[in-house]
């Protein structure tokens, strides 16, 4: 029987480029043998050394998990479309509590709305769904957003619109020109400023009857559960792994509702983990991916209007959580492909083993997110390979030594950059053209930053390739800050 099976923008690189792939198979685990049978370099992302799915990556065939229906063994149809789907990375003194919102707390004192605000919000008034009770469940409602950028601009943009009483910021980072293409609360006139400072300003100006409460630090296992504890709803705008673990861990142990989105090039996640009512993060991705499997925007890009689509379907949703309504993204997984034009809608389950919110919970404090994503190196321990930095590179070129400079980005990114000489061997290409890399002469391996061709190195080496090879350290960028400035940065 044929079957299609839809490949996430992560693995493309590993499957020829494709975005769909057709097999013949009979059962979810014969379709993706014979896909990993055909591209092999997607087999170690998909399956562990035990040929199980990675806790990372999660299986559809229609809109149901094959965790919850026969695993591997799942009957396909002819003509059925089976989905991988990775987690995806690709963002104080507390106020007095005057009053909170209705459907999730009790003893509440609700505000009234000023003729002013009746005004504001008028258009909100007239919807039978909102009106002026669910308006003032807006005005009462405190709300903790994690992250001023992608996410978080449009998130905050129209929260303050929509007349939410309390918006907490969470954020400390300081704003870059390379953000302005997505962030959109902020401005030119805005870089090198904080983001909190820049966001305040801008959501005051958009609604100054809402209180902006901002916190100018990193969100950590030490100061998650007090930060959560005066917010109603939290939302997750982040864009790293151990900070979304810590922001689902947190909601949970704290008893919040989380509205999550996440973004990576042209693809958008969104949902609501809330565990008194439903699934948590982690009952859908028990464990992060390995660190560097899966790129940052900053490695992989992002459409600039993608955070907004998704940014905007988490207001969506913090607004419809605050009114009580029905209908939220709750037990449900929706996939935007900005691209395609494309949703889909997954079913999610709670997991009774999970060991934050199952049946018996074994996680009971917040952890280190950073051990537990995998990025707590010890000082002392060396690269598994040999590195050298941009001026070191640069002396080579002045003595004229006898090297090869491989690049390993995308050719749209060898467009706007490159180090003169190099030569352009994609990521994705690098085993299947490893004769041309010269076994007797050293390679340097160089990409944007230094992930990419470290991953290079690791699969050359299990390749077999027995030549010396050295990771360019900081890649392009950091040729263009301390060598060469007339290289562009992106």
């Amino acid at each position: 029987m044929a079957v299609t099976i839809i490949i996430p923008t992560p693995l493309r690189q590993f499957a020829g480029g494709s975005s769909e792939i057709e097999v013949q198979a009979s059962t979810a685990g014969d379709a993706l043998l014979e896909l990993t049978t055909e591209h092999a370099e997607l087999r170690k992302h998909l399956f562990n050394e035990q040929d199980k799915l990675r806790n990372f990556i999660n299986v559809y065939v229609g809109d149901e998990d094959i965790r919850h229906l026969d695993g591997p063994n799942t009957q396909v149809k002819d003509g059925e479309t089976i989905m991988i789907v990775p987690s995806i990375a690709g963002g104080s003194t507390v106020g007095t509590r005057t009053s909170v919102r209705t459907d999730l707390r009790t003893e509440v004192r609700v505000p009234a709305l000023s003729n002013d605000e009746i005004a504001r919000y008028s258009r909100h008034l007239i919807l039978p769904e909102v009106g002026l009770e669910g308006q003032k469940k807006l005005k009462a409602a405190r709300v903790l957003t994690i992250g001023t950028g992608g996410l978080g601009s449009p998130l905050g943009l129209y929260l303050a619109a929509a007349g939410v009483g309390t918006i907490g910021i969470v954020d400390f980072d300081v704003v870059d020109e390379s953000n302005l293409q997505r962030q959109i609360i902020h401005g030119t006139k805005d870089v090198g400023r904080l983001k909190n400072d820049s966001a305040k300003e801008r959501l005051l100006d958009i609604n100054p009857n809402t209180n902006v409460e901002s916190f100018n630090t990193r969100l950590t296992s030490e100061n998650a559960l007090e930060l959560f504890r005066e917010f109603d709803v939290i939302v997750d705008g982040t864009d790293n792994f151990p900070t979304r673990y810590l922001v689902n861990d947190a909601s949970v142990l704290a008893g919040k509702p989380n509205v999550y989105g996440s973004i990576f090039r042209f693809e958008g996640q969104a949902s609501v983990f809330w565990a008194e009512k439903g699934a948590c993060y982690r009952c859908l991705y028990p464990e992060p991916p390995p660190p560097g499997l899966v790129p940052s925007c900053a490695e992989g890009g992002v459409l600039g209007v993608l955070p907004g689509i998704v940014g905007t379907i988490q207001a969506n949703e913090v607004i419809k959580v605050i009114l009580g309504a029905e209908g939220i993204l709750l037990n449900r997984l929706l996939l935007f492909d900005a691209w395609k034009m494309t949703f889909r809608q997954l079913k999610l389950r709670k997991d009774p083993n999970c060991p934050l919110c199952g049946d018996n919970p074994t996680i009971k404090e917040l952890i280190d997110y950073e051990e537990f994503c995998g990025l707590r190196t010890p000082v002392e321990e060396k690269p598994a390979f040999e590195e050298i930095t941009a001026t070191e590179l640069k002396a080579l070129f002045d003595r004229e030594e006898d090297f090869q400079l491989i690049d390993v980005r995308e050719p749209h990114e060898f467009e706007i950059a490159r180090i003169p000489g190099a030569k352009l061997i994609p990521l994705g290409e690098i085993v299947n053209r490893i004769c041309e890399i010269e076994k007797g002469k050293t390679a340097v391996i160089q990409c944007k930053g230094g992930v990419r061709s470290a991953k290079a190195i690791g699969y050359l080496k299990d390749a077999g390739f027995e030549g010396r090879l050295i990771n360019l350290k900081g890649g392009i960028g950091a040729w263009s800050d301390n060598v060469d400035r007339s290289v562009p940065k992106y």
